[in-house]
């Protein structure tokens, strides 16, 4: 490869002040985990479709391999250069216009760097909802949200990123563009091109923009806090609620006691408006009534669930800074685990009948494996969705541990995870953290077309290499 002649072509295409090198691409090259630093030969930040398509005919025609990045707050490593100081890391965080907003359509074109928290506002404007939500959003961007099939907070009502997109624009490895932004809800001509990209993790193609599925804002909504004494009774709490209120449950969060006690620990000004107990869920209801039957229908909820015996307390919020507050103690857990210390993560989803199972014979062999090791378990349980941390135990080095445990925990923890019918990822990526995983633990003929694919459309590894498979 020809550095010099690359640079001088990316130069030509976006501008000598959008090619970095140096210690300018430093905030680029580290993940937001900041367990993965990379070096890139240049951060390239283009500013149109055309630029990004130019850019990867440069990098194709020289052989550069190119990793393309939103707002680096992936959690497995996906969007960071290798080592080699070879890569060049293309960032979008410049195309981040909403291109239109087609409200009697319910549909938003957006391009890849629109950080969520834009797009969400954006749509709110309008009277309607863009119903992606998770705790990076003021900062993540859309692309990113669809490279990695992004989940969150409202995906037992709406779905992922995935059920959220309709249409794309790609940029290919030959430096075509996929002109597929269509509002369409039925287009059945051919194979979906859109799900491929989506949760492809930047290995197939460049996201340049995408239209987005939008919803009408709910008349009213309601969030609360619930106290369970186990996790089968959170389990049975979120049948009883989907009985109740059926697509009107728009969330249901479940903490164990460790998790609400890091909050309490890192983080003591956030008020806990229910005493300590072994699991805390959060519920959201919301109604296309008003807000008078979203509180009649929590209240049936909530007195039908104390006289069962499922919960021991409850907390309803009663304006909407209650209710901010009460799901920034869910979304606070990973901070608050953060500044506790290192830990081995995991992002896993299971059927639900067997999370209180899994969680049990789980927890059970890593204390036998790390007596005193601490459990940081909390998620999307009306998904299926754990985020199952295990922290070191108490007084031990965090960062030792990671480094010493964390081969033997997760062959604990996704054994367990295949033995009950699960995934190893939920809604992170695979990136490389879980790519040795994915080998061992994938079906070998998914595998098989998964390579095949990648070779299709990207037959010189230009994007993203060795990052998922």
């Amino acid at each position: 490869m020809n550095a010099s002649a690359l640079l001088t072509e990316l130069r030509a295409a976006v501008g000598e002040a959008q090619v970095l090198q140096g210690e300018t691409c430093a905030p680029y090259e580290l993940d937001w985990r900041k367990r993965w630093r990379g070096q890139a030969l240049a951060v390239v930040r283009p500013g149109s479709t055309e630029e990004v398509a130019a850019i990867v005919r440069a990098c194709a025609s020289h052989g550069a391999s190119l990793v393309p990045q939103g707002g680096n707050t992936g959690l497995v490593g996906g969007g960071i250069p290798d080592a080699s100081g070879q890569q060049i890391l293309l960032s979008l965080q410049r195309m981040n216009r909403i291109r239109a907003i087609d409200a009697a359509n319910l549909t938003m074109t957006v391009e890849a760097g629109c950080v969520l928290q834009t797009a969400q506002q954006a749509a709110e404007a309008e009277g309607l909802l863009f119903a992606l939500s998770l705790a990076a959003e003021g900062t993540c961007t859309v692309g990113g949200n669809l490279a990695t099939n992004a989940g969150g907070t409202q995906v037992l009502r709406y779905g992922n990123a995935r059920e959220l997109c309709l249409g794309m624009e790609v940029v290919t490895a030959t430096g075509e563009v996929w002109h597929g932004l269509s509002g369409l809800r039925k287009d059945n001509t051919g194979y979906d091109l859109r799900d491929l990209f989506v949760g492809s993790e930047g290995t197939l193609g460049v996201i340049t923009a995408a239209t987005l599925k939008l919803h009408p804002l709910p008349a009213g909504q309601l969030t609360a806090l619930a106290a369970c004494a186990d996790l089968g009774a959170a389990v049975a709490l979120l049948a009883l609620a989907r009985r109740h209120a059926g697509a009107g449950l728009t969330g249901f969060e479940a903490m164990n006691a460790f998790s609400m006690n890091l909050v309490r620990r890192h983080l003591p000004a956030l008020p806990q408006p229910l005493a300590a107990s072994p699991w805390t869920v959060l519920l959201e209801l919301s109604s296309s009534e008003g807000e008078a039957h979203a509180n009649a229908l929590l209240e049936r909820l909530l007195g039908e669930a104390l006289e069962l015996g499922l919960i021991q307390d409850a907390s309803v919020a009663q304006s909407l800074a209650q209710a901010r507050a009460l799901w920034q103690l869910r979304e606070s857990i990973p901070l608050a685990q953060g500044q506790e210390g290192l830990n081995i993560k995991h992002d896993i989803s299971l059927p639900i009948s067997a999370i209180p199972a899994f969680c049990a014979s789980t927890e059970a062999a890593l204390l036998q494996l790390v007596p005193g090791a601490r459990l940081v378990n909390f998620g999307h349980l009306g998904d299926g969705n754990l985020h199952f941390n295990v922290q070191a135990p108490e007084g031990e080095d965090p960062a030792r541990f990671l480094r010493e445990q964390e081969p033997a925990v997760n062959a604990i923890v996704y054994g367990a995870v295949q033995a009950h019918g699960g995934s190893i990822s939920a809604e992170h990526g695979i990136g490389q953290l879980k790519r040795e995983e994915l080998a061992a633990r994938k079906d070998p003929v998914a595998l098989q077309l998964m390579r095949h694919i990648k070779k299709a459309l990207d037959p010189q590894g230009l994007f993203n290499p060795n990052r998922m498979l």
